[in-house]
């Protein structure tokens, strides 16, 4: 590396976030970036460990360590530091096609094992590579480059998520016409409509969508493949396809008091908040309204989060968040060793919000939810809690008991259920009569995407289940190259 000393002599810097009791007054972005001299001393700390575990993707402990996409970390971290954007640009989109994305969203599991990491906080990854795409797209180094040459062969991409959106860039950089199909009336999937502004501000997306196109990418939206297009028409019409249709169905909770008015899954929620917004600034009133609410968050994930952050932006009155499981440990557990994913205590944007407001985290950790109840009209009004202990079952795995006595009682105008999610929806697969595995998702093997019906390919959460965003790209990259190589025989694509 440039600096081989710069790991020992400087500390780790993140960028500066907006004061979060000013931020939630609008819908921006809250991230900021480093000075150019101060991410170039940032990029110095990389090592020259021998074996950067950043860029591994594995799968350890069933937690995701290093990048699922490979991305070069220690190449780009040391060309910034030599002051080289463009070179370093080059080698983000040699694996990454959307770093604009995972720069934003994207949990940094290659921050999880950075080398570094074992004994010193770990190199600032994800802040370096969103600066280096944003400032490309500034300078103008981002361009649409169309294939020079077209094969003839079209290919149907349904879902224009992060593995369709990453699915149709690599086939159409391979000289295939492609059409990506969308439900909504605005491309990208759970990018656009599952995650909040200030998380991921619209503009970035369409941005890259609008690159897409000039490259000659096709986008047919509010069109439901199933519904307002049989599955089967596209097998006919298009020389293959490729389901790209994420992890949609929601995790219930069942219990009594569910039908009650006021209890919303949390993709109801956040999919009308962000499409009110765009339409109308939120002046159409066609959202859910969480102002002057007592609401509570039933899930402790990104998610959650998100509808923590957007019940703070509307001025709820109150707010809580519910977690089954343990409150995290401050650092490493004995179980849970470099380079996994660490399972460690922090606070995610929404929950520093909470914090800013109403002084205290709003989580609450070990919390079951034994019942929902209502008023004269039909509307949740209290929510009943009880403790759990979590211990060793019989048979090896967690399970938890209920503490007798630590029965609570909360006000709730509103409950979002932010609870994870059981798989696809079963529309397509089924008119298509894809097999599927004992989750319910497409089943087609990891590497080679083909499922049970020839010339059909399935990529991202509908072939893993729910997953990360980054997961979604390598997905969708690596599907396109097997799509690929079933058009032409062979393939170039990475």
């Amino acid at each position: 590396m440039g600096d081989p000393t710069g790991f020992m002599q400087h500390d780790r810097e993140l960028e500066p976030d907006r004061s979060p009791s000013e931020r939630i007054k609008d819908w921006k972005e809250f991230h900021q970036h480093l000075p150019e001299d101060k991410l170039k001393t940032q990029g110095s700390r990389c090592m020259d460990c021998g074996i950067p575990f950043c860029q591994t993707g594995d799968m350890i402990g069933g937690l995701t360590s290093g990048c699922p996409i490979n991305n070069l970390i220690p190449e780009w971290n040391d060309l910034i530091y030599k002051g080289l954007w463009r070179e370093a640009l080059d080698r983000l989109h040699k694996t990454n096609n959307f770093p604009e994305f995972t720069g934003r969203v994207c949990p940094a599991p290659c921050e999880g094992s950075c080398v570094l990491g074992i004994s010193e906080p770990p190199v600032t990854i994800k802040n370096i590579e969103c600066t280096i795409i944003d400032k490309g797209f500034e300078e103008g180094w981002v361009v649409p480059e169309p294939p020079e040459v077209r094969t003839g062969k079209t290919v149907a991409v349904v879902g224009s998520g992060p593995s369709g959106l990453a699915c149709a860039a690599q086939l159409n950089k391979a000289g295939h016409t492609v059409t990506v199909f969308e439900r909504d009336d605005r491309i990208g999937g759970l990018l656009m409509y599952g995650i909040p502004n200030p998380h991921l501000d619209k503009s970035v997306i369409d941005r890259r969508v609008k690159l897409l196109e000039d490259e000659g990418v096709k986008f047919v939206v509010s069109t439901e493949i199933g519904k307002d297009l049989p599955a089967q028409k596209l097998v006919d019409d298009f020389d293959a396809v490729v389901i790209c249709t994420g992890a949609t169905k929601p995790r219930d909770l069942p219990i009594d008091g569910r039908e009650l008015k006021g209890i919303h899954f949390a993709m109801e929620f956040l999919k009308a908040n962000t499409k009110s917004l765009l339409d109308s600034n939120l002046e159409d009133g066609n959202f859910i309204s969480a102002k002057d609410k007592n609401v509570i968050v039933l899930g402790g994930g990104d998610t959650g989060t998100d509808c923590v952050a957007t019940s703070m932006r509307h001025g709820c009155k109150s707010l809580l968040q519910f977690e089954i499981l343990p409150t995290p440990p401050l650092t490493r557990a004995p179980d849970n060793p470099w380079p996994q994913w660490p399972k460690v205590y922090t606070l995610s944007y929404g929950q520093e919000e909470a914090m800013a407001i109403f002084g205290e985290d709003p989580r609450k950790y070990q919390v079951l939810t034994t019942k929902f109840v209502g008023d004269d009209d039909g509307n949740v009004k209290e929510l009943h809690t009880v403790k759990i202990e979590w211990h060793q079952g019989d048979n090896g795995r967690p399970s938890f008991k209920e503490v007798p006595g630590s029965e609570e009682v909360w006000l709730a105008d509103h409950v979002f259920l932010a609870l994870g999610f059981l798989g696809p929806e079963d529309t397509v697969l089924e008119q298509l009569n894809i097999e599927r595995d004992e989750r319910s998702n497409a089943k087609a093997e990891y590497g080679k995407y083909q499922t049970s019906v020839k010339g059909v390919f399935a990529a991202g959460d509908a072939r893993r289940g729910q997953s990360l965003v980054v997961w979604a790209i390598n997905e969708g990259r690596e599907a396109a190259r097997e799509c690929d190589r079933y058009l032409m025989g062979t393939t170039n694509l990475p």
